[in-house]
């Protein structure tokens, strides 16, 4: 692990450069400041993990790298693009072409297939893979003709990973996407975005509150009263057969 982590630090280019991002919002007459001044890097196909408590800043911080949120004041660029300059075609664009994102709730069509559910995703981009090529990735190539209400909790979380990935987004951006389930199941939805992460080389972003998760991470950035409080790289990447939690 220690070679590809010197790899991603003297190889890499970085995929988002964020400085001084605020987001304050207005509750009537009260400000609540969500971000408080970040300034993060995410390198080219690394997997970085954002750890904190509710109420620390962590989804909103991804949803402004994302593009579905602009933050109150600073910079975010992603590859030489400035979102902040972006018009909402663009950033529709953006989200369309460039970024898959994997929530805590699974948000599938309960009315369609898996296989239809990501083929919502493969219509509307240019060079996508196929709906079964994307859930043959997430080890779902035996449940592609089933309804959401056929499937367990952690199948139709990676259904909503094939989803993402379909497209094939140069970033994964997931918001604490074990956070329904339990640490079996959540350990094979993990998995699933470790491989993602190292096969297809697609830069993933997790956000959590559960520590444990932390040790399968490049780099760990820890959010704390919309600041970051601590960053850390992990000497060695943990393998998801090892996390407890």
């Amino acid at each position: 692990m220690a070679d590809r982590e010197t790899t991603l630090e003297t190889t890499s280019a970085p995929v988002f450069e964020a400085q001084g991002i605020t987001k304050v919002y207005q509750m009537g007459e009260v400000e609540v400041h969500a971000l408080r001044g970040i300034d993060l890097e995410l390198l080219e196909g690394e997997f970085i993990v954002l750890l904190g408590p509710s109420g620390s800043g962590k989804s909103t911080l991804l949803n402004i790298l994302g593009g579905l949120d602009v933050p109150t004041t600073g910079h975010v660029v992603y590859r030489d693009r400035n979102l902040l300059h972006a018009d909402d075609a663009e950033l529709t664009y953006y989200r369309r072409h460039h970024v898959g994102f994997v929530f805590q709730f699974y948000n599938l069509i309960p009315s369609l297939t898996a296989r239809e559910n990501v083929s919502l995703v493969t219509e509307i981009v240019t060079k996508p893979m196929s709906p079964e090529e994307a859930l043959e990735r997430v080890d779902l190539a035996n449940r592609m003709d089933h309804f959401p209400a056929q499937l367990s909790g952690g199948e139709q979380q990676r259904v909503a990973i094939a989803r993402a990935i379909a497209k094939r987004p140069d970033v994964l951006l997931c918001d604490e996407p074990t956070g329904s389930l339990d640490i079996t199941t959540g350990k094979v939805v993990l998995d699933v975005i470790e491989r993602v992460n190292r096969e297809l080389g697609t830069t993933t972003a997790v956000i959590t509150h559960n520590a444990a998760i932390a040790g399968m991470a490049d780099r760990v950035l820890s959010l704390a009263g919309g600041l970051i409080s601590g960053i850390r790289r992990n000497a060695h990447k943990m393998s998801t057969s090892e996390l407890e939690w």
